[in-house]
This record gives structure tokens, C-alpha cells and sequence, in this order.
């Protein structure tokens, strides 16, 4: 019972993902109704089957002050899908900042790379073009809902109508 669950607030904007069991409990205390279930899966009691939820809309709208992606050193790795921006490996992935902090660069979305230990040491204190060496995907700041879309991992074919329409 690994699934994940979209949960959109009232006007159906994606709010989050859950678990399965928090969104089963968010529908069974009427908080919230189930829009799309998982086809032939069911949540099984003594007595009963249940749909398995796999989108949610929460019945009460619920203001979200910040719906910003906080910069960890995690969601960079997931924005760059685990991978070198330099050479394309996953493995001993660090951090670059493509513009070294010794020449000005700072540490924030646009300036900072998923790279492997190898790629990094060989670019060390020098720009892209002294290094001689090119990135495969330019770093940018995700929005909040293309984030859930691309970095989650658990996006599902029922998700897709709720998120599609977002292009960042």
C-alpha cells in the first residue's frame, strides 16, 4: 500500500500528495471526497471494500499562504532527476554552483547543479566556459505544482487531468 494520493483543494488546484491511509481517512470523516480510484484495487475490511483513492478533493477550500518548493539539497537532486548535470551518472552526486561562490555565485535555484564527485572536481573553481564543459538541463526555480507533477515520482494517469493544464 505504497500508492500515493492527490489531494486538490475545493476549486480542484493541487493542494499535495498523501498516503493512501490519510486520504481513505480524510473521505471517511466526510472531509473530503474521492474523485478517482485506483481501477481494481480495494481497501478491504471484515465486511466491506472500499475504492482505493487516488485523487481527493478536499470539501472545505483551505488558503495556503506559500505554495513555493523550499530549496533543500533533496529537491535540487529531484529537479535534476538524480542525475550529473555534466555527464549524466547518478552515482556520488554533490551540488555545483555553476557560477562559483569565489567569483560572486550564489547558492539558489538558478545557480546551483546536480553533479557527480568526478564533475565537480574537474570544474572546481572555474566557470562553464574555462572548464570547457556544458550542462545538460539549465537550472530554474520549479513552481510548486510542476514540482508534485515531475519530481514526486508517483504521478498516475488520473493525476494527469489536474496537472496537465499547469506548464511552467
Amino acid at each position: 500500500m505504497n500508492q500515493r494520493v492527490l489531494v486538490l483543494n475545493q476549486d480542484f488546484s493541487p493542494m499535495s500528495v498523501c498516503s493512501v491511509q490519510r486520504a481513505f481517512l480524510l473521505i471517511y470523516l466526510d472531509k473530503a471526497e474521492l474523485l478517482n480510484s485506483v481501477r481494481n484495487n480495494f481497501l478491504r475490511t471484515v465486511s466491506r471494500n472500499f475504492p482505493m483513492p487516488s485523487v481527493i478533493r478536499i470539501n472545505h477550500y483551505i488558503t495556503v499562504p506559500y505554495r513555493g518548493v523550499v530549496m533543500t539539497r533533496q529537491n535540487i537532486f529531484k529537479r535534476d532527476n538524480n542525475q550529473c548535470q555534466y555527464c549524466g551518472t547518478n552515482k556520488e552526486l554533490t551540488l555545483d554552483h555553476v557560477i562559483p561562490r569565489s567569483r560572486g555565485g550564489r547558492s539558489n535555484w538558478k545557480n546551483l547543479v546536480t553533479a557527480c564527485k568526478r564533475c565537480n572536481t574537474r570544474k572546481g573553481d572555474f566557470t562553464l566556459q574555462e572548464a570547457e564543459m556544458k550542462l545538460m538541463n539549465s537550472p530554474y526555480k520549479p513552481s510548486y505544482l510542476v514540482f508534485i507533477r515531475e519530481s514526486s515520482g508517483f504521478v498516475q494517469d488520473e493525476w494527469r487531468k489536474y496537472l496537465e493544464p499547469i506548464v511552467a
